[in-house]
């Protein structure tokens, strides 16, 4: 089992920054990938960014190409997730994934599917 715990979310004006975090603890060996998704109310949750644990490859949604940055440290079995320039469509529940079974490799890392743990989410709201 793995557990996922995010922080770091909280209410910010438009075109400031924000960073997620989120703490893998339990049987963290076989992370294949991690990645952060999101939804906001009414709609379907959505890929934001993927990182591969070992080598570091990243994947990210049109929407944030440019302004969000994910990252990962290793050793403390962390993902982040840095968010500048935020604008009030980026107005969600943040989820943070692991693929422990290297689902993702085949169905890429934008896929919801692909993982199989998930975090309780941290909520992020941008105003105008």
């Amino acid at each position: 089992q793995v557990q996922l715990v995010e922080s770091g979310g909280g209410l910010m004006q438009a075109g400031g920054s924000l960073r997620l975090s989120c703490a893998a603890s339990g049987r963290t060996l076989s992370t294949y990938a991690m990645a952060w998704f999101r939804q906001a109310p009414g709609k379907e949750r959505e890929f934001v960014a993927a990182i591969t644990w070992t080598r570091g490859n990243r994947d990210y949604a049109d929407s944030v190409k440019g302004r969000f940055t994910i990252s990962r440290d290793n050793a403390r079995n962390t993902v982040y997730l840095q968010m500048n320039s935020l604008k009030p469509e980026d107005t969600a529940v943040y989820y943070c994934a692991a693929d422990q079974s290297r689902a993702t490799y085949l169905s890429g890392t934008d896929t919801a599917r692909g993982y199989n743990y998930w975090g309780q989410g941290t909520q992020v709201t941008v105003s105008s």
